[in-house]
């Protein structure tokens, strides 16, 4: 069988995407490849379909419990033998998937790295006709990456023990230090890696200010209240907090953190991928290889540590190729507890610096007046100069004006305070407040007390924020995070240089996406009682298969079926993710629907 044989039947496509056919023949061909796609790219084709044409087991190592039941439960659907080992598992479930390797019926095993790693294991799979290994999430391999785990680093014994076995590493996303220390830790024979596009073009991708940031939420998810999504949180706390909101509101939304007993995490996340619970507020520990293809939006209600976990969580929006939000806030807090993270941690010198490093882009990124997705992409290595037209500064670009006045009022009241006041306390002297902290200290006697009044609190710390981005004062995070002057300030003080600043404009006032920048294609007229039928009929098939609806069919799928005429049940092959195996299950239920309707 021809693997464009196996991706119709098996899977319901009827043409690979990208470089997913060389990758697929490459793996066949015994060689090994890291390959960096984005989230939804059809990563997981590059292993399970090699399972219908390789003789032995294929093996795919996964970081997450969860992920491996929601792949294997989707993949018996498909007819396909496999099975998943971890510490979940009871002991007969161990003794029958044994047992089935043994007799050669189960063709692809998920595992656990601490599984594969414990002792005995490897030599297990020593005695077993092996076809292909698969590292899933192999940017935690590398002390560089966004997520390293030590277990990960381990796995270099793979190529040891099975030289002559393909291995595939796949991520989402890595820089070039870290796709390089990826293939040099698991011993890639194949130096040069797959790289596909990182540009997520179904996803609008906004920044703001964190000031009222919660206020701000609660309009944004009220204003969208069908749609499936993820708050991003730096917290346990936060996380609680943004839920509690949220439900307080009248909205489904749980909270999700390593805190919380592993049955109730459990259940989050199996009612988040069922659509019981519309929105789910976590910390970085929720998401990690999430399939649900309907998630609409994303937000962080805390700035990410560095660019690629930020690319990477965004990227469980808009799965099924629909257009999709991400919505970054920001602040100095977020940035100073961040840098303390990295500062206080038992890391080497070296890591600590390049986290620093990875901390500064992705400040620039959310404080940035240029395009955004270029900023990401020429981050990763993929250089562009035109503009993307789906961020927030491509589709109303900022305006800029002489902020030279702005910039001498500001430096002048670093200086006249000794460089011994944070931006707030600063923003405080320059508008004229007479709180406290700024009398105790006769900040109210200098002259460059109230010279700011006529600008309000937002707009100064817009402005001083460009200030910090270009360089013209710093925060001493040593040192309480107060601003200190640079070698630039002189020059804008003295007159010597003008500076220019995007004018400040309010978000609310913003110009409203057409259509949330949707990029995918549209379908045609969909039948709405034909519709709510289909998705009926799915949600009460995927209950009694107990599986998340979306595997029984995509949204997509049933989208198309709600929009065509069709006249035989082997026309449901045309669509998109209806394989033979799927048409055998359910077309003829698919079937009745469409006829039922056409008769009434």
């Amino acid at each position: 069988m021809s693997i464009h044989q196996v991706l119709k039947q098996n899977f319901g496509y009827n043409s690979f995407r990208g470089q997913q056919e060389d990758i697929i023949q490459n793996a066949l061909s015994g060689e090994d490849a890291l390959v960096i796609m984005p989230t939804g790219g059809g990563k997981s084709l590059f292993y399970q379909v090699p399972v219908f044409i390789l003789e032995g087991l294929t093996i795919v190592v996964s970081p997450l419990i969860a992920l491996m039941e929601d792949q294997v439960a989707a993949l018996k659907l498909l007819d396909i033998p496999c099975g998943a080992l971890h510490s979940n598992i009871s002991e007969e479930e161990y003794h029958r998937i044994t047992s089935d390797i043994a007799s050669g019926e189960l063709k692809l095993l998920y595992v656990s790295p601490e599984r594969l790693l414990s002792q005995g294991f490897i030599e297990y799979l020593a005695k077993q006709e092996l076809s292909l290994f698969a590292i899933d999430e192999a940017h935690c391999v590398s002390v560089w990456g966004n997520d390293f785990r030590p277990d990960y680093v381990r796995l270099n014994i793979l190529k040891e023990r099975f030289p002559e076995t393909p291995l595939l590493a796949l991520t989402a996303t890595a820089d070039e230090a870290t796709r390089a220390d990826i293939i040099k830790q698991l011993g890639i024979r194949n130096e040069k890696p797959y790289l596909s596009s990182f540009e997520r073009g179904n996803i609008y991708i906004e920044s703001r200010t964190g000031t009222n940031r919660m206020q701000q939420i609660v309009r944004f998810v009220t204003d969208r209240p069908d749609d499936a999504g993820i708050v991003y949180c730096l917290s346990r706390k936060s996380a609680e907090k943004v839920a509690e909101t949220l439900s307080s509101k009248g909205l489904k939304a749980e909270a999700y953190h390593a805190g919380l007993p592993a049955a109730k995490r459990e259940q989050v996340q199996s009612e988040f991928q069922s659509d019981k619970i519309q929105i789910v507020c976590a910390t970085i520990a929720f998401g990690m290889g999430i399939d649900k293809p309907n998630i609409r939006w994303v937000i962080h209600y805390n700035m990410p540590k560095n660019i690629e976990g930020y690319y990477q969580e965004i990227g469980r929006g808009g799965r099924d190729g629909e257009s999709s939000r991400a919505l970054l806030f920001y602040s100095w807090g977020d940035q100073i507890n961040l840098k303390k993270f990295i500062d206080d941690s038992r890391a080497n010198a070296d890591f600590k610096q390049v986290q620093s490093a990875k901390l500064e882009r992705i400040w620039e990124f959310a404080t940035a007046f240029n395009c955004r997705t270029n900023l990401i992409l020429n981050y990763f290595g993929e250089y562009r100069s035109e503009p993307c037209g789906h961020c927030d500064n491509c589709l109303q670009p900022p305006v800029l004006f002489d902020g030279t006045t702005y910039a001498q009022m500001a430096l002048s009241g670093v200086v006249r305070t000794k460089e011994k006041v944070g931006v707030n306390l600063l923003i405080d002297i320059l508008r004229g407040s007479h709180r406290n902290e700024v009398t105790a200290w006769d900040y109210d006697k200098l002259k460059t007390f109230g010279v700011g009044s006529a600008s309000s609190y937002l707009e100064w710390r817009h402005y001083i924020t460009q200030m910090l981005n270009q360089g013209l004062v710093s925060i001493d995070y040593t040192d309480h995070s107060v601003l200190k002057v640079t070698p630039l300030s002189d020059e804008v003080l003295r007159g010597n240089r003008d500076i220019f600043l995007g004018k400040f404009v309010p978000k609310e006032k913003k110009i409203k996406v057409k259509k949330e920048a949707k990029i995918a294609p549209e379908i045609g007229n969909q039948d709405p009682d034909i519709l709510e039928k289909l998705k009926e009929w799915r949600s009460l098939t995927a209950k009694k298969r107990r599986v998340p609806a979306y595997v029984i069919l995509h949204d997509k799928a049933i989208a198309q079926l709600a929009s065509m005429k069709l006249n035989d049940v082997s026309e449901l092959l045309d669509i998109d993710g209806i394989g033979a195996v799927k048409l055998k299950k359910y077309g003829d239920a698919i079937m009745e629907i469409l006829n039922e309707s056409e008769s009434t």
